[in-house]
């Protein structure tokens, strides 16, 4: 969890730099989806690699953008919200919608970076705090 929140945060400050540098020119809403598209990119590559531990394929690849889809939704729905009906600042909205779709993101990833057996495997070899000791 440590590894996907750092990856997270990684993400999140390149989605929100791409962002505001597309900001400028481009409608707010138009901005957000490509600078979304690109760090959803980025975001696929750190979590196979450092997150998840596994190796990307091209089926992962592929797969990964549904992951993605239930965080854009939310996401969306949430700036929409914040900036129509909240009147908050467009350039700060992507950040507060973004942190709303944190768990769904975490849960759907590792199912699809982390196949069944793996993330069985996965579960195994990670340490479990002795809960009598407590």
């Amino acid at each position: 969890m440590f590894r996907f929140a750092l990856v997270g945060g990684v993400n999140t400050a390149t989605f929100f730099g791409i962002y505001l540098l597309l900001h400028p020119w481009m409608p707010y809403f138009a901005a957000y989806s490509l600078a979304f598209v690109l760090a959803m990119i980025g975001s696929f590559f750190m979590n196979t690699y450092f997150t998840y531990r596994t190796r990307p394929t091209w089926k992962k690849f592929l797969l990964f953008p549904l992951t993605n889809v239930t965080n854009y939704v939310i996401q969306s729905a949430g700036l929409y919200a914040l900036v129509t009906w909240a009147g908050m600042n467009t350039k700060i909205a992507p950040l507060a919608a973004a942190v709303v779709a944190i768990p769904f993101t975490y849960l759907l990833s590792r199912k699809i970076l982390v196949p069944g057996a793996a993330r069985a495997a996965q579960a195994q070899a990670e340490p479990v705090a002795d809960r009598s000791t407590v």
